[in-house]
């Protein structure tokens, strides 16, 4: 699963406790792997489901009939399965061979199970339990749910999709809906004649039932849980090519299929890749990925086996408003899911514990793989430095988890699909691939798919592979150290010249935010050193280790390729060697160096002074990475002065002195000869300047906005998202009401999606309010409302939290129920006072259980961390501006 591009996904908690607590805890889970976690009794396992719905799209609703070939493992009175929203009808068990019996039914919504007891206990053997049963179409994504959107003539139509993971295949099918009971399954739906039905198989079968229905019957599906299981109805278009012997379709809605060539054509390409990467091919006839209107806040696109589903956003591209970012997006998006069919489908994790197999490594794959099919998109090799310290923020926090986690409960499964779950998952395997080597990497890997391929699996299996594959190298003892316990290493690193060659000194300590007070946590790291331009040294950091590097030209570089998951800090004497020598290190090297450095100064270690030098190094003429990650560091520092305006606007003018020369030189129209990097450079810059309230930048995107309204195609895709951006922050009322006109007005379902999250941006609070108000209302579509209510509070986070907890019953319906325990709190983060603080925890007391809080608790830490963070860090950076002559 793709996380959601909607809303960012919070940091899961974990309660922090000492080393020696993680070491008990990960024996403990290794006594305990034969013991997977499941919340069914252990009695009766499922070989085969024979599943028939038939939707009634205009009632909501559906009927269901489902026949399970199982097997009775220990005497029992009854077969407990999991059902949500259901109800029961006619249900009976049959044993091999023997009469039929008629079962009661028991239902438990509070812990979504249906127990289907019998008179006479049962003995272990074969048996066959069929069940007429119905349940809802619902709104959100979960269970079968329903898309309404409007088309070229002005009219709605309706299309319907599944969405099961992690736990709500129950709400389409009574089943043992855990990850580790595989089975087989045969679906067959009833579905108007006009419209084209998706599943996982192709079609075996179809059959006019009359009256405007037919029957569809789809092929038989390999070993698989239930989460992949997929079913979706409507009036789309199909568009194919073959890979091998795979077909590789994309479905939209009619008149829509052309925008999903890119994805199409891409797709190819990367199960190309894929099939010589894993070792074993992909094992299904087809490969569809299906686009669906609108939007979630839990996810952007799912890894159904054989028939992903991605929302239009993510996979569609519309050439008037389309831009590079958002092809990109497109292509890292189904390679993610594409590594799904093996990494989760093919060998899926035992339990939610190990979710990190699945997205991970998806992740990492989902990169690499762009990496090598796109190198245009990344010149200088930059996602590496990225990739390490995309998770390291959240990781710094006592809020934090292990990799690998404990799952207990349906919300905490949903709370795993977080920052540490992908970001983390894809930096340490990113680490692990460049210590072990890249050829022995694939080895452990092409093993471990081979050995449980259509099984369930865990770390340690995957760990047992790459170990064979890497002998000598204490790989298992460095792989639990970084998925085992939480938190980021810090690598202090000093050196000297002796006899020619550089004796460096390296000892280990732990980066963070607010656990200073703990015993620091200790790790084996795999650190790589570099001297000037000489050859890159590799060592295993265990505690202090010295390290005897050639020559003595040039500074020391500690994470030569920014692969590594820890953070450098440099003896002053080295820093400052290092950032005279700044403009000759490689373009990731440098963007490595700038990120520790303003990581090291939120956590005090470092001063703010060093971060602006290195920042004010970066010439006019250097890459555009460089300055992407000059604005984006100008833009953090100028958040630290939120309800400072004096001293913001001494800053600002710093900041604007820096960034609007390179915009100017840029230009606001494209070349022909532009790069990705340019492309994407421009429009940043254009939103962060004007967020540095650059009136010039504004006016210019309002002079723009104007001539759009009167001639669409004059404002460049590459320019859209900012430009409209910019002036939907800086909204007046009569400008906020033409952007509500294009809305009302759109019929394309994913323009038009843009134009309400517009809506929900101004800065202007009766603006904000407006926004709020109307997501309450059926205008905006079902899932746009809780994205609307998370866009105003970017800017107004009292407003939107105080809105959405009054109209709480309202806005559950709008939200996922998989997000629910994550979205309140998050509408609070980019709040500046304790009191949101207060009134999260009263919140997460009256609404979130207690096991489920690991989203709320985070956010209270980021806030009270960033206001204690303000206090200390802006008197350097007064100082710093002060001596600059600002």
């Amino acid at each position: 699963m793709r996380r959601s591009l909607v809303v960012a996904i919070s940091l899961a908690l974990s309660c922090v406790a000492t080393p020696a607590a993680f070491a008990a805890e990960s024996a403990a889970g290794a006594a305990a792997r034969n013991e997977v976690t499941t919340q069914l009794p252990r009695t009766a396992r499922p070989d085969h489901y024979r599943v028939e719905i038939t939707p009634h799209p205009a009632q909501m609703g559906f009927d269901g009939k489902v026949s399970i070939d199982l097997e009775v493992l220990q005497p029992t009175n009854s077969i407990v399965l999991q059902a949500a929203g259901m109800r029961f009808g006619k249900s009976q068990l049959q044993p091999a061979g023997g009469k039929p019996m008629p079962t009661t039914v028991s239902v438990d919504e509070a812990n979504q199970t249906a127990s289907f007891v019998v008179a006479t206990p049962l003995q272990p053997g074969r048996y066959t339990l069929s069940i007429d049963y119905s349940g809802t179409i619902n709104t959100q994504a979960n269970g079968l749910f329903a898309l309404d959107y409007p088309v070229a003539d002005g009219s709605k139509k309706r299309a319907l999709f599944t969405q099961f993971e992690n736990s709500d295949a129950r709400r389409f099918i009574p089943s043992w809906d855990e990850p580790g009971f595989k089975a087989t399954f045969d679906l067959s739906v009833t579905v108007p004649e006009a419209e084209m039905a998706v599943s996982n198989m192709p079609v075996a079968s179809s059959t006019s039932l009359g009256k405007g229905l037919k029957q569809v019957v789809f092929q038989t599906t390999p070993k698989m849980s239930t989460y992949l299981l997929f079913f979706s109805s409507g009036e789309f278009e199909r568009a194919t090519v073959k890979e091998g012997d795979t077909e590789i379709g994309v479905i939209a809605q009619t008149g829509k299929v052309e925008q999903a060539q890119f994805a199409l054509e891409g797709s190819a390409e990367v199960l190309r890749e894929y099939n010589d990467y894993f070792g074993v091919k992909y094992p299904l006839p087809k490969l569809d990925n299906v686009a669906a209107p609108g939007g979630s806040q839990f996810f952007s696109a799912m890894e159904n086996w054989g028939a992903i589903f991605t929302f239009e956003y993510a996979l569609l591209l519309d050439p008037a408003v389309s831009s590079v970012s958002d092809k990109k997006a497109v292509f890292s998006i189904a390679a993610h899911e594409i590594a799904h069919q093996w990494f989760g489908n093919l060998v899926t994790m035992a339990w939610w514990d190990d979710l990190w197999l699945n997205e991970g490594f998806a992740s990492w794959m989902e990169a690499r793989t762009t990496r090598k099919l796109h190198p245009e998109w990344d010149i200088n090799n930059v996602d590496a430095a990225h990739t390490s310290r995309g998770a390291m923020g959240r990781d710094a926090y006592v809020t934090t988890h292990p990799i690998v986690q404990h799952v207990a409960t349906v919300e905490q499964a949903s709370q795993a699909f977080d920052g540490i779950t992908y970001g983390k998952g894809s930096a340490v395997i990113s680490m692990f691939e460049d210590y072990v080597g890249a050829d022995a990497w694939r080895d452990g890997v092409r093993r471990y798919i081979a050995a449980h391929a259509y099984g369930n699996a865990v770390t340690d299996d995957l760990w047992a592979e790459i170990d064979k594959a890497a002998p000598g190298k204490r790989f298992m003892e460095v792989a639990h150290d970084f998925t085992l316990q939480p938190g980021v290493p810090l690598i202090r690193a000093s050196s000297s010249c002796v006899a020619g060659n550089t004796q460096v000194k390296l000892s280990q300590g732990e980066y963070t935010i607010d656990r200073k007070d703990k015993q620091p946590l200790h790790w084996r790291v795999p650190v790589s050193l570099r001297v000037g331009n000489g050859e890159v040294v590799h060592t295993l950091v265990d505690g202090d280790t010295n390290v005897q590097l050639p020559g003595c030209t040039g500074p020391l570089l500690v994470n030569a390729g920014q692969k590594g998951y820890y953070r450098t800090l440099y003896a002053p004497a080295q820093f400052k060697a290092l950032s005279a020598g700044f403009d000759k290190l490689p373009v990731v090297d440098q963007l490595g160096v700038v990120m520790d450095t303003s990581a090291l100064a939120a956590a005090g270690l470092q001063p703010d002074a060093d971060l602006l030098d290195l920042t004010a190094k970066i010439g006019a003429d250097a890459p555009t990475d460089l300055w992407d990650m000059a604005a984006g560091t100008l833009s953090g520092i100028d958040g630290m002065f939120d309800g400072d305006t004096a001293r913001q606007t001494a800053f600002r003018s710093y900041a604007r002195s820096r960034l609007s020369p390179v915009l100017q030189s840029l230009g606001w129209d494209g070349k022909d000869s532009d790069s990705a990097q340019t492309k994407e450079l421009r429009s940043g810059l254009i939103g962060t300047l004007a967020a540095l309230d650059d009136a010039q930048v504004i006016a210019e995107a309002q002079r723009r906005f104007d001539a759009f309204l009167a001639k669409p195609d004059s404002l460049s895709p590459d320019l859209r998202s900012s430009v409209l951006g910019v002036v939907a922050r800086n909204a007046d009322a009569a400008t906020w009401d033409k952007l509500h006109t294009l809305a009302k007005q759109e019929t394309s379902a994913m323009v038009r999606d843009q134009y309400y999250g517009l809506l929900a941006l101004p800065k202007d609070k009766a603006l904000a309010q407006r926004a709020l108000d109307m997501a309450l209302t059926g205008e905006p579509g079902a899932t746009n409302s809780a994205g609307m209510i998370g866009g105003v509070s970017r800017e107004h986070a009292d407003l939107a939290f105080d809105f959405a907890v009054a109209h709480r019953e309202k806005v559950d319906t709008l939200v996922d129920s998989t997000s629910r325990a994550r979205y309140y709190p998050g509408l609070g983060r980019s709040a500046d006072n304790l009191q949101m603080v207060d009134k999260i925890k009263a919140f997460a007391d009256a609404h979130i259980a207690p096991t489920s809080r690991r989203d709320a608790e985070t956010v209270i830490a980021g806030i009270q961390t960033k206001l204690r963070l303000r206090a200390e860090r802006k008197p350097q950076v007064d100082a710093w501006l002060k001596q600059k002559g600002y």
